[in-house]
Formats: structure tokens, C-alpha cells, sequence
């Protein structure tokens, strides 16, 4: 049997998905929290809904160094964390690719922070405790 052109293709193609070497465009996310619970719950709720976690990170300053290595299309990051906050995180990830997207998740729903996180750069803003049906949401939207 002669392979054309795109047997090969789809079969590399398949090859590189099972490595986990390709992505699906529009739908890859970085997740951002202290408590590997949240992240871990968030992980479970993207993944339900279609969507790839390509990294996690525990603290601002490793959220920037995985927004350089897996170039995510959303990250989804929480405020209060040690080393770096989510806010200076957030400004550090838009020096990097300032059409960088991201919704900030907070225990601390206050005004001030939203206020900030938006001045900062995040696209939309989450309270914990949230639905998973608010995180689908607001993906949606961020992404387009």
C-alpha cells in the first residue's frame, strides 16, 4: 500500500499528541495558586470542559518562569501567593507578551483588587469560592 503525503503527516501528527508534544490552539492553560487543592480543582475543571493545563505553578515567580516555557494561551492566577503576588506577576507576564491573558482568582473579593488586578492587566476576576461553571465561563470569554 502506497502512503500518500498525508498518511504520513496524520501519523506524525498523532505521534507528537501522544507525546503530548502538540497542543490544541485556543485552549492551553497555565495554572496559578499556593494550594495545590485550587490547583488541582481548577485542573480537574478545565480538563472536564476540553481544555489542556500545559503547567502549573505554586507562586508568582515560578508562574512567570512556566508563562516562558509553555507560552499558554490563558493563565488562570491566583493573588495572594509568597515570593511574587499574582499582581506583579501579571505585570511581569505582560512585559513578556503584553496580549498575554489572564483571570485572576481570589479569596479576597475586594473591590481595591479587582481594581488592580484589571490595572495590572487580567482580562476578568473570580472569587473563591467559585462554581465551576463561573471558571468555563470566564475562559470563554477571555478566549474568545
Amino acid at each position: 500500500m502506497l502512503k500518500t503525503e498525508y498518511d504520513i503527516i496524520d501519523k506524525n501528527i498523532l505521534n507528537m499528541l501522544k507525546k503530548g508534544e502538540v497542543y490544541m490552539a485556543g485552549r492551553n492553560i497555565l495554572v496559578v495558586d499556593d494550594a495545590a487543592f485550587m490547583r488541582m480543582m481548577v485542573k480537574d475543571i478545565l480538563v472536564k470542559n476540553g481544555y489542556e493545563v500545559v503547567g502549573e505553578a505554586e507562586n508568582g515567580l515560578r508562574a512567570v518562569e512556566r508563562y516562558k516555557e509553555t507560552e499558554p494561551d490563558l493563565v488562570i492566577m491566583d493573588i495572594t501567593m509568597p515570593e511574587m503576588d499574582g499582581i506583579e506577576a501579571v505585570k511581569q507576564i505582560k512585559k513578556i507578551n503584553n496580549a498575554a491573558k489572564i483571570i485572576m482568582c481570589s479569596a479576597m473579593g475586594q473591590q481595591g483588587m479587582v481594581i488592580e488586578s484589571i490595572q495590572a492587566g487580567a482580562r476578568d476576576f473570580i472569587v473563591k469560592p467559585f462554581q465551576a461553571d463561573r471558571i468555563i465561563e470566564a475562559v470563554k470569554k477571555v478566549l474568545g
